[in-house]
């Protein structure tokens, strides 16, 4: 899947955070609920060093609460990390951040020393939302087109809290593909970005796997099992939605379309996209494959190693060969 996952302005994004990450208190990070682990970007983690994240998993109403329990209890302990399900349409929920802060920094919040916060997280997952929701104005664009924030802000909520809002930001490179697709697939990137039917068949195999039967209720599928072929799946959701073109064939692209807008709205049902056990796996077939790859390395260099000596064997004899000849012929 080609994806430019790493815009001129995310670029200097990166430089941005670097720069003000040594002046902040604590880091928000807003996570998509229904992709906890592949909505977190890992270049942030290393950057933020020691400062303390609360990760606010958005989206909530859009999630499996069981599989949105299942990330809680994984990272619940974890030195320097606290994690809740959330909502920018629920005001409980905003109200509740200035506490989750102050338990998180406790040595600061007066009018003297404000808790500074910066407000970080990937393209498209309620980063602006939050901070009109947080400040009660409209002060940040929101849309639902990946990257509408791209400069940093700096605002108080209240005379101990204070918030810096960053450009979302992706990474380099995606070392894991499936993760990649889940980021598509939720609209982590933008339509123009990606294959739209490929990605809606990638959403499509999960849905079938996962939650099959919301599936089959969403689209009053029959005999339609786990193991249909999505492609097929995919043409009779389009034949039942208003994809088709005269002569009766389905437009692809168009199911594609209607699918992926029902799976990002909500309107097949709650769902999360991946466990903590399934990504442990992945990446550990991520780690496997860079090992593979690094071994097939230096064994191309120790192959290489004879054939240059040998290279240079007999570049040494010509040379010799070639002196000798100097030496034994006669002169004038």
């Amino acid at each position: 899947m080609g994806v430019q996952w790493y815009p001129g302005h995310m670029n200097k994004a990166r430089r941005e955070i670097e720069e003000v990450m040594t002046q902040v208190d604590i880091v928000i990070e807003v996570l998509d609920a229904r992709i906890p682990d592949s909505s977190q970007n890992p270049m942030l983690n290393t950057l933020r060093g020691d400062v303390p994240v609360l990760r606010l998993l958005n989206k909530k109403d859009l999630a499996d609460k069981a599989r949105l329990d299942l990330w809680l209890e994984h990272w619940r302990g974890s030195d320097g990390i606290l994690a809740h399900p959330f909502s920018t349409l629920d005001k409980s929920d905003v109200s509740k951040i200035s506490q989750w802060v102050s338990q998180m920094v406790p040595h600061r919040g007066s009018a003297e020393k404000p808790i500074r916060a910066m407000i970080a997280g990937i393209p498209n997952v309620g980063k602006s939302s939050l901070m009109n929701a947080l400040l009660g104005r409209r002060v940040a664009k929101v849309g639902d087109e990946p990257a509408v924030t791209k400069s940093q802000q700096k605002l108080k909520v209240t005379n101990g809290f204070q918030i810096l809002d960053t450009p979302g930001i992706l990474w380099p490179k995606i070392e894991n593909p499936d993760a990649s697709y889940r980021l598509a697939v939720t609209g982590a990137v933008r339509a123009t970005a990606i294959d739209y039917e490929d990605v809606a068949l990638v959403g499509l195999k999960f849905f079938m796997s996962d939650y099959l039967e919301e599936l089959t209720t969403r689209y009053k599928l029959k005999d339609v099992t786990a193991d249909s072929e999505p492609y097929d799946v995919l043409k009779i959701i389009g034949s039942k939605r208003g994809a088709l073109r005269s002569g009766g064939k389905v437009e692809m692209h168009k199911a594609a379309e209607v699918f992926l807008h029902d799976v990002r709205t909500g309107a097949i049902g709650a769902y999360i996209m991946e466990t903590p056990a399934m990504i442990a796996h992945e990446e550990q077939l991520v780690e496997d494959a860079k090992a593979a790859k690094e071994a097939k390395r230096l064994a191309k260099i120790a192959a290489a190693v004879p054939q240059r000596q040998q290279a240079s064997n007999r570049n040494y004899v010509r040379k010799n060969e070639h002196n000798t000849q100097s030496e034994e012929t006669p002169k004038d």
